[in-house]
């Protein structure tokens, strides 16, 4: 695991990009989420045995790198979780506002895991 602390206070240590450190990183800032990570990390896998393509498996460390790094800084998880409370919302400028900020967080995120 890589140490980037520029980000304030940090769960734990951004994980390397392996199934091994990403499940790691998860048990410690997100539990409950790993029967989904191993359910979509079989879809993944099986996808790649089909298409014959390492893509599906690739996506797949992405998109649990970038979940995983914002469950592991909090910054980045209150803002997600207000964003993900308000895309409901019955004023639409809230709603949309709501939207916004998600993607940012998403973007944020994913620029961090990329780097």
């Amino acid at each position: 695991m890589s140490t980037q602390a520029d980000h304030g206070h940090e769960l734990v240590p951004r994980p390397e990009q392996t199934p091994d450190a990403l499940r790691a990183a998860l048990a410690v800032v997100d539990p409950e989420r790993l029967p989904e990570m191993q359910r979509t990390k079989d879809e993944a896998f099986a996808k790649a045995v089909e298409w014959q393509s390492l893509s599906p498996v690739r996506s797949w460390v992405l998109a649990w790198a970038r979940d995983i790094e914002i469950a592991r800084r909090p910054d980045l998880a209150a803002r997600h979780a207000r964003a993900r409370s308000n895309l409901e919302h019955e004023d639409a400028t809230t709603a949309r506002e709501a939207l916004r900020e998600l993607s940012a967080v998403l973007d944020e995120a994913m620029k961090a895991v990329r780097a």
